[in-house]
């Protein structure tokens, strides 16, 4: 199970959306899990155009830093990098995480579909919660209590993870710093089913502000 993650949010020049996961789907899935890194899912944002969201995992701290250091100075990404640069306007928009407790991160199991698979037709939701201090015990406490309504209303969370604070060691891929963040994966369902419950109303209140986004998996994306 991976003990550190990366919410990755790319802006991407218009219209060129479908061309970096036709890539990314081909060059940057296997080269990067034989390194040790694992790609979580892979996203078109549905209310952007021009966003693409993945979600990339590693065993820890140590391991992404070789898993990195290998796979950005290794061959594939050098034979594939002026292709998949050339779709970005932003690559800085990235969230440092982990899970909240053993086993609340996505699952490396699963069978990854072939490159050139269709995508599922699924949506899933992305719930980052923004806190004014460090995720804590009463954060926390509330969304588990919080999870029976949630499944009860067909959004039973995929994963679940919050704020890593290590320190980035590899510079080369900035991540935002001084956030503090709750951030879960779901099947998509209107959050008006559960957002008048006493459970929800607690946690709106622990919660500053409150980003949905709305994500279509691609083939390849076990996160579905």
């Amino acid at each position: 199970m991976d003990a550190v993650y990366e919410l990755r949010r790319y802006t991407l020049h218009p219209g060129r959306r479908d061309e970096l996961i036709e890539l990314f789907d081909r060059e940057f899935v296997e080269s990067q899990e034989d390194l040790g890194a694992s790609v979580a899912g892979t996203f078109r944002d549905l209310d952007d155009p021009d966003r693409f969201v993945w979600l990339r995992g590693f065993r820890d701290m140590a391991v992404r830093l070789r898993a990195l250091t290998d796979f950005y100075g290794g061959p594939v990404w050098k034979a594939n990098s002026a292709a998949a640069n050339a779709t970005m306007v932003d690559s800085d928009d990235v969230l440092l995480l982990r899970p909240v407790r053993p086993g609340s991160g996505p699952s490396r199991d699963g069978e990854r579909p072939p490159v050139g698979a269709p995508a599922p037709g699924s949506v899933v939701v992305a719930t980052v919660h923004h806190l004014a201090q460090p995720v804590g015990a009463e954060f926390r406490d509330a969304f588990e209590a919080a999870r029976p309504v949630l499944t009860a209303t067909g959004a039973e969370p995929l994963a679940y993870l919050e704020t890593e604070y290590a320190v980035n060691d590899f510079p080369g891929l900035p991540v935002r710093t001084g956030e503090h963040v709750f951030v879960w994966f779901a099947a998509d369902t209107a959050p008006e089913r559960y957002s008048d419950g006493p459970e929800w109303t607690k946690l709106a209140a622990l919660t500053a502000r409150t980003e949905r986004m709305r994500l279509s998996p691609t083939g390849r994306s076990l996160l579905r």
